[in-house]
């Protein structure tokens, strides 16, 4: 028995399905998940002393690579000082500003300590703001697992053949409409059906949580007249897509402003953080100074600001010549490109949407552009490919239908054995 394997059977007496996420119990793709002791830059080394070259990033957050050294460093200084204070500071004052001057809609913000938090503040806060109760979300996006947004789901919940959850009341799902991603004449109908009565609509602008989805041509300026038609609160899902399509995100990248932004992942620079922003006029709806009540007693945690600070700071400056976007599309490229062509030679179908440090590998032969198309691949074939990889060195997100993130430290050697191995892989498919 590998010393995973230990782990993991002991982890099943003392946790639900033995882990603290659902994905990472490899349900959906067989076999038993690895467990990681440390990683280092595009690298995971886990306790059966094996390197895997890492497409996870953990989920996002490890834009530059794991375990920064300048990112370590800003840990390291903070704590110095304290790990929680449970008071206004500085570094709070400092990712504010920071966030406002990169991300195009936001005014003000409001730091929380998770993606889930983030999504259920903007749910809450567009429905104070409009006095309405519907909300609009799209089939297949994940915005955490607040009860009013846990319905038709995508990342685990639809890798584990459960898009909706038992425990949601039928109450809060009646408040919910669900509408299918990329078809802007449902929403219109929504709108039509439901006049004055939709506080809100949220969405991914790119699709990470039902593998990487693009919007067609127009689709979200749309949306976004939509929304301003009929009074509702747009409120963009960037927890993924932040800091990491663009440093403005998907609405600097689309030129889109929303009402609301919900952020994550790259600004806790690997630890646990979130944020909303957005017009003044509706955060200003948050207490202490409005009605729509929000709290934390973590939020703005020191250390996670400081990692935060460091990271967004690597984003302007990373010493390398060439500007960090330009180098992750290009990554991104020479990985769908390899895929493609590995793919082509064996005749399999495959879709590999993919744009900068994000991508997906579908195989299926319809272009994936929704929930509906993206369950047209086939799982059980990703699931061969899957292990293959992870045989030969390589990572990827152990689920069909999630998103793969790409960092800067895959530069150089470690994206061209990734590129010979899943070639490879392809291959023996």
């Amino acid at each position: 028995m590998t010393t995973s394997e230990n782990l993991f059977a002991r982890a099943q007496q003392l946790m639900p399905g033995g882990v603290n996420s659902p994905v990472r119990a490899f349900r959906s793709v067989g076999g038993v998940p690895f467990f990681v002791k440390s990683a280092h830059g595009a690298t995971l080394h886990t306790v059966d002393d094996r390197e895997l070259i890492d497409f996870v990033c953990t989920w996002g957050p490890a834009i530059h690579g794991h375990n920064h050294p300048k990112i370590k460093a800003a840990i390291g200084a903070a704590l110095e000082l304290g790990t929680s204070f449970g008071t206004p500071h500085p570094a709070e004052v400092t990712m504010a500003e920071m966030i406002v001057r990169f991300v195009p809609s936001i005014q003000k913000v409001r730091m929380c300590n998770s993606g889930t938090e983030a999504t259920m503040t903007a749910i809450r806060l567009a429905r104070g703001f409009t006095r309405r109760d519907k909300i609009v979300k799209f089939s297949g996006c994940y915005h955490g697992h607040s009860d009013s947004l846990l319905i038709k789901a995508g990342s685990g919940a639809l890798t584990h053949g459960h898009p909706d959850s038992a425990g949601v009341p039928a109450a809060f799902a009646r408040e919910t409409i669900v509408l299918p991603f990329n078809d802007i004449a449902a929403l219109a109908a929504a709108f039509a059906a439901n006049p004055q009565l939709i506080a809100g609509v949220i969405l991914e602008p790119y699709c990470g949580n039902v593998g990487f989805i693009m919007p067609d041509a127009g689709y979200l300026a749309k949306v976004r007249a939509l929304t301003a038609q009929h009074g509702a609160v747009l409120i963009f899902d960037e927890v993924m897509t932040g800091f990491r399509i663009a440093r403005g995100g998907v609405q600097e990248r689309e030129q889109i402003v929303p009402d609301l932004t919900c952020l994550g992942k790259i600004i806790g620079g690997g630890l646990p953080v979130g944020a909303l922003g957005g017009r003044a006029e509706i955060m200003d709806y948050l207490a202490p100074i409005g009605p729509v009540y929000q709290a934390g007693t973590l939020s703005g945690n020191p250390l996670a600001m400081a990692a935060g600070i460091a990271a967004l700071r690597l984003l302007e400056d990373d010493g390398s010549d060439l500007d960090p976007y330009q180098r992750l599309d290009r990554l991104g490229r020479q990985l769908r490109d390899a895929v493609l062509a590995a793919a082509r030679a064996k005749g399999i179908a495959v879709q590999v949407p993919q744009c900068g440090a994000m991508f997906s590998i579908f195989f299926t032969d319809t272009p994936v552009r929704d929930y509906a198309t993206a369950l047209t691949s086939d799982a059980a074939l990703f699931a061969r490919f899957f292990r293959a990889c992870l045989d030969g060195g390589v990572y990827l997100a152990p689920s069909a239908y999630e998103a793969g993130f790409i960092s800067t430290a895959h530069d150089g050697a470690a994206i061209a054995r990734a590129c010979e191995i899943m070639t490879q892989a392809i291959a023996n498919l």
